[in-house]
């Protein structure tokens, strides 16, 4: 069995009742996952890779989003990250009856999207990222 991930989603974005308080969890978590690199900000929004954040104008979203990570022990530091900058459980760290070897943690972000941390178990890449040039 293969699971191919990269291949269908561009972006996401999500919508912030309070941009700054948005900002704070999304650090605190892409830190705790080793992605603190790919932050970007400014004073209207927050984007890491394919996630786009800004501020709700009206109603603000409500999706399931799930970061890909390298083991069980970034699972717990992002739940524990998340839990310290103003996320809410939603299922702590814990392998799930998804697929063997699936271990996950899920928090609700200020604005109550779930996020979820997965570790899928010992796995190869076919590749580190995927990299897209202009032409």
């Amino acid at each position: 069995m293969q699971f191919h991930r990269g291949r269908l989603i561009d972006h996401i974005h999500l919508r912030a009742a309070d941009l700054e308080t948005t900002k704070r969890f999304y650090r605190a978590v892409l830190g705790a996952i080793g992605r603190a690199d790919s932050i970007h900000e400014g004073d209207t929004f927050f984007s890491a890779d394919e996630l786009w954040i800004d501020a709700a104008s009206g109603e603000t979203s409500r999706v399931h989003l799930a970061f890909q990570v390298p083991d069980r022990e970034t699972v717990a530091k992002f739940y524990e990250a998340g839990l310290a900058a103003g996320g809410k459980d939603n299922g702590g760290p814990g392998e799930r009856n998804y697929h063997p070897g699936y271990y996950a943690a899920f928090l609700f972000d200020p604005d109550g999207n779930n996020i979820e941390a997965v570790f899928h178990g010992p796995f190869e890449r076919s590749a580190p990222s995927v990299v897209i040039t202009p032409k």
